[in-house]
């Protein structure tokens, strides 16, 4: 049965980093990958952008991308956006035999305690989790972290198809620098910043004056930017 694979966040903006992960776990999993934006992320401070903006970005950095899309469930949903919640609401709608697979960055997955029912989520999910230079789970995991990864990790992509939920796979990740709230405190300074996002979001982030962009004078529109509408 294929994995249903999610890859959440405030993607605030999307950058080239975040579709590194993206197809590294989509080509590593060999499923499509669901992006989903958070509406009201309880472990960080508000977005820059909203949630609509957020999205529509997305919408623009996957378009042409095979087996991308994005998933506005926790935009659509009242509240705050659990990690836990989102899960359960998925599970009573496509049942409990199917794999599911969370993906996320180290920095995240080490910071899972943290995470409203945090040990539930293992009995709805699994977890790849994409180490990078400087960010690695070794000898990093906080100690009830560790107590509950005892006989969870997976050392191939099938140990995550065979079962629906409970491991996890750890996913080498090529460096990439990008960083959103780098970008976001360039596009602020007036620094460089459109090489590290799709140019079609660059665009997107111009014509709205996003994080305090400059819209972009008509002479030197960004590449794209005619063809990526509201």
């Amino acid at each position: 049965m294929e994995p249903w694979l999610i890859y959440g966040g405030t993607f605030d903006p999307v950058h080239l980093g975040h579709l590194a992960i993206a197809r590294n776990g989509r080509d590593v999993l060999r499923a499509p990958v669901h992006l989903m934006p958070a509406a009201d992320p309880p472990h960080r401070a508000p977005p820059g952008a909203s949630a609509a903006h957020r999205a529509r970005m997305l919408d623009i950095a996957v378009e042409g991308e095979p087996g991308m899309a994005v998933d506005r469930r926790e935009l659509e949903r009242e509240g705050r956006s659990w990690s836990v919640d989102t899960l359960r609401g998925l599970r009573d709608e496509i049942g409990g035999r199917r794999p599911v697979v969370l993906l996320l960055g180290a920095d995240s997955f080490l910071g899972l305690p943290g995470w409203k029912e945090w040990q539930a989520l293992f009995e709805l999910a699994h977890f790849m989790v994409a180490e990078r230079p400087g960010t690695r789970l070794d000898g990093a995991l906080p100690e009830t972290l560790r107590a509950a990864l005892a006989g969870r990790w997976a050392d191939s992509v099938e140990a995550l198809r065979a079962s629906p939920a409970g491991r996890v796979l750890r996913l080498d990740q090529p460096l990439h620098p990008h960083s959103a709230s780098a970008i976001r405190r360039a596009i602020a300074q007036g620094g460089p910043w459109e090489a590290q996002v799709p140019a079609g979001v660059a665009a997107y982030i111009r014509r709205h004056r996003l994080y305090g962009a400059e819209a972009e004078p008509a002479s030197g529109a960004s590449p794209g930017a005619s063809s990526q509408q509201v």
